[in-house]
Formats: structure tokens, C-alpha cells, sequence
């Protein structure tokens, strides 16, 4: 168990929350059919870390007291096993390989938020439409699903243009460089990759320009400038790693204002709860919540202040409450010898490893008093996806039909009706790049797995997080075989001669996958490269840029 301070450090790091509140309806004649609803999504949480799912060192009595009285998942998995695709995914029942929120490089998150990367306009989110059925939305949190695509204030991924009419919270994450005492998290993983293509992009320009005006070849002076400005803007990147990232990234909004830059952390905490009480309070509708790992442990947020508020307004039996985390612990943070960024149990593996249960299989737990059954647990496969149509069934809406759907309503399963889920595969990602393939069978196909730093750690502490390709992965041919259900931890993996049913296994993985890979179609990519780099022209900014900068005091609206 850490000490008092320990947990007030791990709360700061971990400071980020998404509560997501739909609840009453905005008309004045509702449907008393329609519950209300509130999502609370936790960040860096490992299954490991709640007391309903095991863990006997670590009190979580209002998460456990929610499984208590509702629905407890335990094969509940994240569509990806870091931030911004996982969220991707939940807020539209979508694969992110599909929206083009997965990544093909190493960086598979987004990295500022003056990139130009996000959620693509086109996505239909939950919100979107539980907001055309009459709900008030409201997210109060982190969103890190982009703010601009072309100017600094046309905000084309930003919440409100989502389906979200309130926001508060930061745009992107919280990083150690918000709080200033740990290591540089950003600038870990990033300056050596800036650094690099600011070198080679420097040599190609200088060699071109020799070569233009030796006419030893035809190059355009147009094609130059751009390479140039290309290899000036990662070099901009790569100096404001240095010390600008606070200043950048580390902000709060409410709405499409910039409220603190860089944000005040020993007040954002009990702000966001603030924000999320008064919401219930004021105009009970749709409220999403996102919180990062140990936070839940700290007296300055609990679940309970919002489970108190919704008893207190009458609306227990009328709420539809949901809790999750977008992926499971970040192995690699730690401070000393005290890990910081959540524990994941039995499961081998976690945050950035698409494949391994770690990264990947998380709590998640339902409450809806007289709908559902109290002290429920459900030992089948369900994803973060599920949420989509689940809340998007239960307002009176319909499911998008223009697109593939990769959700499942989870109704039948949490009311009895239904005792087996209707997944027969996942697809676990890393990236854009296929990890594992779950079967309803409780087998799994693992394609690719880590190499982890040092060997025997489990983790890959020398890279900050585990690469998704490369000389980061070992391909598996055959694949290796795990059977969830008898080796959860996945520690013995099967083989053609300690399971007859090995190759047959095999095939009909193989079979989904390619039955899988026929429904995707090229979309952009929002973490590429291009995408993925910092852009003075699209930095938030509350005052005159460069000089940016402003508080919540002066900005109360």
C-alpha cells in the first residue's frame, strides 16, 4: 500500500477524467422509458487495480459497490490498448482502424494539440445521436481526440462538434510535463524521433540545393521550400519538447474557450467534479467522464460525490450508469521502485500492447437499479464498442447504417435473455497492425507480442511504451494459442501436439481475419506524421500567440 503523499503524486499524474452525462432529456415531455445516463471512462486503469476485481491491498468501495448493485463484466475489452484510438472507438462503436484514428508509425496517440489530427468530422458518435433524440450531452474531462484541422479556431474534432453542446476539461491529456516534477513523458518519447527527421530532412534539402545549383538533376525550388518547411516545423517540434510542451498542451477549456493556459493542477480536480455536479444538478441529461488511474483512490475525486448527487435529485432508478477503462496499466511508469500507472493482475502485458490481456482486458461494470439485476457477473466477451449501440438503443435512436458497425447491443446479456455474447471474434490492434484475434471459444491467436525490455519484465522500460512494429515485435508463424479460459494469464501457449484442435483453430482464425480485413477501406490517416506534428497555425491559444496564457479566475462564463 503507497503512502498518503505516494497517492497524492499518482493522482496528479493521473488526473484524467471523461463523465459523460446524458441524462434527462432537454424536451419538457420525456419518455419514461429513456434513462438517463452516465459513462465514466477511467485512463491507465488496470483490472487489476479495483477491489471488485481482485485486488486486496487498494480500497475501491464505490466502484465495488456499483458492481454490487449492478452488472459486473469480466471479459470487458478496449479496442485498443492506448488513448486516443481506444476513445475513438468507444464514442463510435467502431474499429479506430476505420476512422483512420489508428497508427502506422510509432507514435499511436496524438501528441499535440496543435496537430491537425482527430476524430474525423464524418463519425457519428453516440452523443451526436442521443442529442437528436433530445438528450442534453455534456463531456467534462480529457477528450485527446484533436481540436483543428486547418485554422486555430475552426475546432473540426472538438467535442462540440461531435455531438457534445457542453465541454469542460483539457483538449488533450495530462502528461508529466503538467505537473512539472517527473520525468518528461512527451519529450521522451518523441525528441529522439524529431531530432532524427530533422537531420534527415536538413540533409535531403541541402543536398537538393547543391544539386539544383550544380544542375547535377531537375528539381523544382518549390519542391525544396516545402521540404524545407517540412524539416523546419520537426525541428520546432523537437525545440518545444524542450520546455514549451507545459505551455502547449497543458490546458483547460470550457466550451470553445480557452480557460487556464497552462492549466492550475492543485484546482483542476475538484473543477471537473464542480462542473460534472453542477451539470447533474442543473440540467440533468448526458454526462461522459474520463479519469486517470489513481485518482479513483484519492479523496479529491470519488464516484461517490456523483452517485450522492443523482440520489439526492431522485434519479437513481432513472440512471444508467457505466464504468471502464480505456486500456489497461502503463507498466513503464514508475517512480523509483513504485509503479505509478495502474496494475493489471493475472493479465501479462499492458498499455500499448495490443495483443496481451493486460493491455487490453479491463473492468466494466453496469448499474440501472430495477432494470438489471444486482450482483450480476458476465463471463463473456464484450467490448468498449458495446457501449454505442447499447445507449443508443435504450434513447430511441438508431445505429448508423451507412457504415460497418462493430458494437454489439449489450441489453440481452445484462437483462438474461441473451447468455452468450454475440461476438464471435475481436480483433485486437496495435496501431493499425493486427496483434490477436479473440475467438467466442475462449481461444486466442497472438500474431505479434512485444519484446520486452528487459526480457523477463513484462514491460518495455527501456522504450518508454512497447512499439507495435519492427524490431519492437516477434511474429508468430504459426501464431501462438491460448486458452483464456483455463490460462487467462496466458503463460502456456498451446501447440499442435498438446491440443488436437490446434490447426483447426488456426484455420477458422485465420479465415475470420481475412473475412475481417475485406470490410476495411482506405481512410486518412489522423496520426500520421503530417498529422501528428506540432503546428504553430493550429495552437489553442488564449491571448496573442506566442504569448499565450490566462486563468480560471479571469474566465468564468
Amino acid at each position: 500500500m503507497l503512502p498518503d503523499s505516494e497517492w497524492e503524486g499518482r493522482a496528479l499524474r493521473y488526473l484524467n477524467i471523461w463523465l459523460i452525462l446524458c441524462l434527462f432529456p432537454r424536451t419538457c415531455v420525456s419518455n419514461p422509458s429513456k434513462p438517463n445516463f452516465l459513462l465514466i471512462l477511467a485512463d491507465d486503469l488496470g483490472i487489476g487495480d479495483v477491489g471488485c476485481y481482485g485486488n486486496d491491498t487498494i480500497r475501491t468501495p464505490n466502484i465495488d459497490s456499483l458492481a454490487k448493485d449492478g452488472v459486473r463484466l469480466t471479459q470487458h475489452i478496449a479496442a485498443a490498448a492506448v488513448c486516443t484510438p481506444s476513445r475513438a472507438a468507444f464514442l463510435t462503436g467502431r474499429y479506430p482502424i476505420r476512422s483512420g484514428m489508428a497508427s502506422s508509425t510509432q507514435q499511436q496517440a496524438l501528441f499535440w494539440n496543435g496537430g491537425s489530427g482527430g476524430l474525423p468530422p464524418n463519425e457519428t458518435t453516440f452523443a451526436r445521436i442521443l442529442y437528436q433524440q433530445g438528450y442534453s450531452t455534456a463531456l467534462v474531462g480529457k477528450w485527446h481526440m484533436g481540436v483543428n484541422c486547418n485554422t486555430r479556431h475552426d475546432h473540426c474534432h472538438h467535442p462540440l462538434n461531435h455531438g457534445f453542446d457542453y465541454f469542460y476539461g483539457m483538449p488533450f491529456t495530462l502528461l508529466n510535463e503538467c505537473q512539472g516534477s517527473d520525468d518528461p513523458e512527451l519529450a521522451k518519447s518523441l525528441q529522439d524521433t524529431y531530432w532524427f527527421y530533422t537531420q534527415m530532412i536538413t540533409l535531403a534539402v541541402f543536398t537538393l540545393v547543391i544539386g539544383k545549383l550544380a544542375n547535377l538533376f531537375p528539381v523544382k525550388w518549390k519542391i525544396i521550400i516545402c521540404l524545407a518547411i517540412c524539416g523546419l516545423l520537426h525541428f520546432i517540434s523537437w525545440f518545444s519538447s524542450y520546455g514549451f510542451t507545459k505551455h502547449w498542451n497543458c490546458i483547460l477549456m470550457r466550451n470553445h474557450d480557452i480557460t487556464e493556459q497552462p492549466m492550475n493542477l492543485q484546482k483542476t480536480t475538484s473543477n471537473m467534479l464542480k462542473e460534472a455536479i453542477t451539470f447533474i444538478e442543473r440540467t440533468p441529461q448526458v454526462l461522459v467522464m474520463h479519469i486517470h488511474v489513481q485518482v479513483l483512490a484519492s479523496e479529491s475525486w470519488s464516484p461517490c460525490r456523483l452517485l450522492d448527487v443523482i440520489d439526492k435529485e431522485d434519479l437513481k432508478n432513472t440512471t444508467f450508469i457505466y464504468f471502464a477503462s480505456d486500456h489497461g496499466g502503463f507498466l513503464e511508469a514508475h517512480r523509483g521502485n513504485s509503479q505509478l500507472g495502474g496494475w493489471n493482475g493475472i493479465y501479462k502485458g499492458g498499455k500499448g500492447m495490443g495483443g496481451w490481456e493486460g493491455g487490453i482486458r479491463v473492468p466494466g461494470i453496469v448499474r440501472w437499479p430495477g432494470v438489471l439485476p444486482a450482483g450480476t457477473v458476465i463471463d463473456e466477451p464484450t467490448s468498449l464498442m458495446d457501449i454505442y449501440p447499447t445507449v443508443v438503443q435504450l434513447a430511441g435512436g438508431k445505429v448508423p447504417q451507412d457504415r460497418v458497425m462493430d458494437g454489439h447491443t449489450l441489453l440481452p446479456l445484462l437483462q438474461g435473455t441473451e447468455q452468450h455474447s454475440r461476438h464471435e471474434f475481436l480483433f485486437h490492434y496495435c496501431g493499425v497492425f493486427l496483434h490477436a484475434v479473440r475467438w467466442h471459444q475462449k481461444d486466442s491467436d497472438h500474431y505479434a507480442t512485444p519484446v520486452f525490455q528487459p526480457e523477463a519484465s513484462g514491460a518495455c522500460f527501456r522504450r518508454g511504451i512497447c512499439p507495435c512494429f519492427g524490431d519492437g515485435v516477434t511474429h508468430h508463424d504459426p501464431p501462438l494459442l491460448f486458452n483464456l479460459s483455463q490460462d487467462p494469464s496466458e503463460a502456456n501457449p498451446l501447440s499442435a501436439d498438446t491440443a488436437p484442435v490446434f490447426d483447426a483453430v488456426v484455420r477458422r482464425i485465420r479465415r475470420a481475419v481475412e473475412e475481417h480485413r475485406k470490410t476495411l477501406t482506405p481512410v486518412p490517416q489522423q496520426l500520421s506524421p503530417h498529422n501528428n506534428i506540432w503546428k504553430p497555425w493550429l495552437q489553442p491559444c488564449c491571448g496573442t500567440f506566442p504569448f499565450c496564457g490566462c486563468h480560471e479566475e479571469n474566465n468564468k462564463v
